[in-house]
């Protein structure tokens, strides 16, 4: 089958979306719409993170992903494998510093694909065309929020104590 490509810009610089992507468990808070149930296992970032989780669909659709490349700051590449071991497939983020921000590309690739879904394929890719869209649209709130958080968390910290407070004991 074809394979299937999503992309999306986001304001945050390369590194820091590549550090985000790194941590495989990461994804699940912009996948959670069609990927659930996620049991992560191995090192947490990089070559050899794994999870489990299972596709939102009727019926038990597990998935096995295990990255198996990565190449800091400009890709990550998983492998995938579901449908009790029939379909395998390999997803790529490759991500592009631009003025600004970052371009983030999706790009998942059907390895090997059980007969029914090679029949369905362009249903297929539709399907997934859409969620791995979604996904990338998610990312970017996902990002935003996280880079707010840490902003509110900067600010908030209380300041050093001057020297005359700690002279005059009000230093906590």
């Amino acid at each position: 089958m074809k394979p299937v490509i999503a992309s999306v810009t986001v304001p945050h610089p390369r590194e820091e979306v590549y550090d985000f992507l790194d941590v495989l468990g990461n994804q699940e808070a912009f996948t959670d719409h069609f990927l659930i149930d996620w049991k992560l296992s191995g090192p947490r970032a990089g070559i050899g993170a794994q999870a489990r989780m299972r596709v939102r669909t009727p019926g038990p659709e597990d998935l096995d992903m295990k990255v198996i490349a990565a190449e800091r700051p400009q890709k990550t590449v998983e492998e995938a494998v579901g449908a009790n071991g029939r379909r395998r497939t390999r997803g790529t983020y490759l991500l592009e510093q631009l003025p600004g921000g970052t371009k983030v590309t999706f790009e998942l690739l059907w390895l090997e694909a059980p007969l029914a879904e090679r029949l369905a394929a362009p249903f297929t890719r539709a399907v997934t065309r859409r969620a791995n869209a979604k996904a990338l649209r998610r990312l970017v709130e996902v990002l935003a929020h996280q880079a707010l958080t840490e902003s509110r968390r900067r600010t908030t910290r209380r300041p050093a104590p001057t020297e005359r407070q700690r002279e005059k004991g009000e230093a906590r």
